[in-house]
Parts: C-alpha cells; structure tokens; sequence
C-alpha cells in the first residue's frame, strides 16, 4: 500500500525541483577569461571580406562570359565569407541605403564606400553613407575605391605636351580627407575605419600624405601578369606606410586583361595571403567580388573551395 508522502518532503523536493530547473535555465555569465579566449580565437574566415556591387554591375564588360544576377549579401553568403566591402558602382545603389543596407545584417562586419568606380564622389553621397553607419552598427568603416589618379605607365609618347597643371593625386583634397577621418572619429559613439584602395602601380612618394590618415590599405594587382611581383610590392606597401593595416586584394577574374586569371597564380596570391595573414603582416583577405560568384568561373570555384578548406582554421 503506497503512502502519502508528508507536506514537509514534498515541499522540499518540490524546492529543490524547481531551484534546479531555474539554475539549468539561466544563462551562465562567462568569465573574463572566457571572454577574452573567444575573442582571440579567431579564425581565418574572420578576416576574409568580399568586395561587392550591385547585382549586375559587371554586366557586358570586363569579357565575362555571361551576366551576373548575384546580390552582395547572397554571394558572400555563396563564398562562406562573413564580412564585406560595399562599393558603388557606375552610382549604384542609390541613395536612401536604409533599406537596400537590411540584408546585410546577416554579415559580421560591413564597410561603405565614400568614393565609388573611377574615385566617383559627392557631398551628398558621403552624408547619406555617414547617416547609414550611425544607424546600423555593422558597419565598421567606410572605404575610398579608385581613390589615387595614378594610372599605369603609358608607352613613351615623344609628340606628347606635358600637361598645363598638375592633376590631383587623388579624388579628395587632403584637407577634405582630415575632415572625414575626423568625423570617422565618432559616428554616433564609435570610431569607424578609413579603408583605400592602393594599385601596385601606384606604390610613389606622393600618396604618403593621403596614406597617413587612412587606418587599412588594401593592395591590388590589376594585372594578373604581374602577380609575379607580389611579395616585391607588399614590401613597397609595407616600407611606404609602415605600421598600417594592410587587406590583400584578390581578384577571380582578369579585369586588366578580360580573360580569366590561371588558378595557378590564384593560388599564388591566397597561399600568400594565408601565410601573411598567419604571421600577423596583413589585416585581412578581399576577394573580388560579389557580382560574378554566379557566373561559374573556375577560379571563383577554386577560390570557394579553398575558404571551404582554410577557413575555419585559426589564424
């Protein structure tokens, strides 16, 4: 015959039920020590960002072979990569960003151009990019695109009249890049990063002053030719701006050349990159970009299949 148990032991048993069921529930507060080993534990994909356009932007040029019809969002997603590089292209997207800018809430961290293709730029612009990353916090800095007017040698012209005033070395003056990087100071209470693009070509004395201000510069090889020289020009880069962070730029496609790049200097650049990235001499890896991750290009396969690989590993 089964017996009652007393007011007493059930209360008791009831107590201790419900104070276990209320600990297993509430979130465990994590150590400093916790804390700060899961911040340090980064991983390799962590530091790999997509350059990205408007779906399309590469459309009819560049000898692609089809067009594109891939979103910035969808294809870091498509790429495994976290982080992005937004950049306007041809004035695309246009202004209000507020809703183009939601889907890049499922990214970890996001940059916005202030100067878009071709150095492109105006006042208005800058404000609206400035307004967007005081309203949304994933967006960590801003970057300059084609930023130096530092072309590529032409051939030896002799019938050539040198030009009546020099050109600008850059889209902005240095005294409007002193008012944006100090605006970058604070952007509704944080500090935002001023990233720039810098050619290989373009490694001269008269972008020092314009490198000074900005907190990433981002290597780029038009020419896939001369890949061959990459580690030379990562040294100009570093002995240029000493101290700066550097991001690797990576092209899949021969942009300067309108043929695909050989997977065998893509690998080049990304077992370089890696290495670089390991002993701590660059920031960062940039893959462009975005818009042709739907075209089925070998090294976009090739280069998917490598963060597949690399990117969980620690850095």
């Amino acid at each position: 015959m089964r017996t009652n148990p007393s007011r007493r032991h059930f209360l008791t048993a009831l107590g201790l039920t419900l104070l276990g069921s209320s600990c297993s529930n509430r979130p465990q507060r994590r150590s400093y020590r916790q804390e700060r080993d899961s911040q340090s534990r980064e991983t390799v994909r962590d530091r790999l960002w997509m350059w990205a356009h408007e779906a399309g932007a590469y459309d009819n040029s560049y000898g692609l072979p089809r067009n594109g019809r891939i979103t910035p969002v969808e294809g870091a997603h498509y790429m495994g990569v976290p982080n992005v590089v937004l950049v306007h292209y041809n004035g695309r997207p246009t202004p209000p960003y507020n809703q183009f800018a939601i889907p890049f809430k499922s990214l970890k961290r996001v940059n916005w151009s202030i100067t878009g293709s071709g150095g492109a730029t105006t006042e208005q612009e800058r404000e609206k990019v400035f307004g967007l990353a005081a309203a949304m916090p994933f967006i960590t800095g801003v970057f300059l695109d084609d930023f130096f007017r530092i072309a590529e040698a032409p051939a030896p012209n002799p019938n050539a009249q040198p030009p009546s005033q020099p050109e600008p070395v850059a889209a902005l003056t240095l005294q409007q890049l002193s008012d944006i990087r100090n605006r970058l100071n604070n952007v509704n209470g944080r500090r935002l990063d001023l990233g720039v693009v810098v050619y290989t070509h373009q490694l001269e004395a008269r972008i020092l002053a314009h490198l000074a201000m900005c907190d990433v510069l981002s290597l780029w090889t038009w020419r896939f030719e001369d890949l061959e020289a990459l580690e030379e020009n990562m040294g100009k880069l570093e002995r240029l701006a000493p101290g700066k962070r550097i991001r690797l730029g990576c092209y899949m496609w021969g942009f300067g050349t309108g043929k695909p790049i050989p997977l065998s200097l893509m690998d080049k650049q990304c077992q370089l990159g890696l290495q670089w990235l390991k002993n701590g001499r660059i920031d960062g890896m940039i893959f462009c970009a975005t818009n042709i991750c739907d075209l089925g290009l070998e090294a976009v396969e090739w280069t998917r299949q490598w963060i597949a690989r690399e990117g969980g590993k620690p850095v």
